[in-house]
């Protein structure tokens, strides 16, 4: 996925789908808890592409799981200010 190998551009991509979800009726909390599982994902099959993801991935790995929510949270709340 080449949208992953620049942040501006993951941010900005994960932006514009939180909106469609948004626009499709689903709340935030709904957005952060799909948020979380997609981190989970990345987590264990993608590797980062670059220096802020890797950070990203990192901060995941030592979270519990409460913290890896608020971190997905965050990363909504990130996106939508990026669109």
């Amino acid at each position: 996925m080449t949208v992953i190998k620049n942040f501006d551009s993951w941010k900005k991509f994960l932006g514009e789908r939180v909106l469609q979800a948004e626009k499709m009726g689903m709340s935030e909390d709904t957005i952060a808890r799909l948020a979380f599982e997609i981190g989970d994902f990345l987590e264990q099959k993608v590797d980062p592409q670059n220096s802020s993801n890797r950070a990203l991935k990192e901060l995941w790995e030592v979270g519990n799981k409460e913290e890896r929510h608020t971190i997905a949270h965050l990363m909504v709340k990130l996106a939508k200010k990026n669109v």
